[in-house]
Formats: structure tokens, C-alpha cells, sequence
């Protein structure tokens, strides 16, 4: 018989558990396209199928997975919708977003309601496993460059301010960030990773870490999908800038 401590270093023995993943889309055979890119791969598990965004919120309320991968268009209950309602009920789970067009706007609703990134649905296997490692980790999916060529196309930033207003929002939020937390939250938005802030800013990269987590605090943002497009949205930056 196997005491606790035993049990726990059999347990740890065999390493993380899986991520468990909801698949949400209201084509059968992309549904099972996508099961069958996930289900022979280690370290991941499929754990349910939903047909539309309603049935989506309803089993991950049930299931808990890590994971929703979320197609956009649905009926009864879009994927953006979808999104929102798991976002305030299940707030441990996350979203990765599916979209026919990488350029598609509809994904920018998405983000904004809390998913963590997207991906056209003409990945390989190996791109979709990699964002689902990466999802898991709360980080976003999107690379930088993309995102933000992706939002310069679809936010509509107001004209900026001569000086930014008070109030509450992602315009009267500057007042409350440091010189350097705003000057990182413009580099995050002309898509500079951590290592490219830390070089332009000449600061160390745990330095740049500790300025996003007190940045991302008080934006109340998740990830920095969010924090782009709040930044387009508070006239920080505008479509086309780049650092």
C-alpha cells in the first residue's frame, strides 16, 4: 500500500497533468478535425465537444477544462459572447479563438471580452499545440507584430489628447501609471516583446516584468492582447506607429 508521501511522489513521477481542452464549433467536421489533431498528442486532453457557444459556456462550467478553443461565428450564442460569459463565470479558463481570416475583426471582439489569442483555422497541429501551451500560461497567444497589425486595422482610437483625461477607462488610467509603466505600455503596443523593452528601455527584463504586472493591475488587463488594445483605445498610440 502506498502512504501520501508516496502517493504524491507517483504523482509527481509522472509528471503535469494534461491540459484539458473544450473544442467549440459548430461544424462537425471541424469539431473532429480538431479532436484528431489533439487527441494523440501527450500532455493534452480533449475533454468535451460543444455545437455552439450556449452549449460551450454550459460544459465548461461543468468540465473545468483549461482550455476552450472557441470558433468565432456560432449560432445561439456567437463565440465572442461566449467568451464574456466564460470569462465572469469561469474565470480560471481560457480562451483561444479560432477564426477563418487571421484578419477577421470579429477576433478583436473576442480579446476584448477576455480570450487570450487566436489563430486561423488552417494551422498545422504542431502551431495549435504550441498555443495551447501557451494559452495555459495566461500569456497571449498572438504574436506581437501580428496583433498589432491586427488592431491598427480594426480599433478606432480616439484622436489623442493634448493631455490625457481623468476619469475612469484606458484614456484616464495614464494619470495613474509611472513615466516608465506608460512608456512600457507603448512598447508592448508597437510590439516589442519583454527582452526588446528591457534593450530599448535599458532596463534588466525582471525590471520589465515587474513594471507589466503593476501596468496590467491597474489597466485591470489579463494579458497583452488587452493592454494593446487599450492602448490604441486610450490614444497612446495610433494605427501604423512604431517605436
Amino acid at each position: 500500500m502506498v502512504g501520501a508521501e508516496g502517493a504524491a511522489d507517483v504523482a509527481g513521477a509522472e509528471g503535469p497533468a494534461p491540459i484539458r481542452v473544450l473544442i467549440a464549433d459548430d461544424q462537425l467536421l471541424v469539431r473532429r478535425g480538431l479532436v484528431l489533431m489533439l487527441g494523440p498528442e501527450p500532455g493534452v486532453e480533449v475533454v468535451g465537444e460543444a455545437a455552439d457557444g450556449a452549449q460551450a459556456v454550459e460544459l465548461a462550467r461543468r468540465l473545468r477544462p483549461d482550455v476552450v478553443v472557441m470558433d468565432i461565428r456560432m449560432p445561439v450564442l456567437d463565440g465572442i459572447a461566449a467568451t464574456g460569459q466564460l470569462t465572469q463565470q469561469v474565470p480560471d479558463c481560457r480562451v483561444l479563438a479560432l477564426s477563418t481570416f487571421d484578419m477577421d475583426e470579429h477576433v478583436v471582439g473576442a480579446l476584448r471580452a477576455g480570450a487570450c489569442g487566436f489563430l486561423p483555422k488552417d494551422i498545422s497541429p504542431e502551431e495549435l499545440v504550441t498555443a495551447l501551451r501557451v494559452v495555459h500560461t495566461g500569456e497571449a497567444v498572438v504574436a506581437p507584430r501580428l496583433l498589432t497589425r491586427l488592431i491598427s486595422s480594426y480599433v478606432r482610437a480616439p484622436q489623442r489628447p493634448a493631455r490625457p483625461a481623468a476619469g475612469t477607462g484606458p484614456a484616464g488610467v495614464l494619470d495613474e501609471l509611472t513615466p516608465r509603466e506608460r512608456e512600457v505600455w507603448r512598447l508592448i503596443a508597437t510590439g516589442l516583446d519583454n527582452a526588446g523593452i528591457a534593450a530599448e528601455m535599458f532596463i534588466s527584463p525582471s525590471t520589465v516584468k515587474n513594471h507589466i504586472t503593476a501596468l496590467f493591475a491597474k489597466l485591470q488587463v489579463r494579458d497583452r492582447a488587452q493592454a494593446v488594445i487599450a492602448a490604441y483605445e486610450a490614444g497612446l498610440i495610433t494605427a501604423g506607429e512604431r517605436g
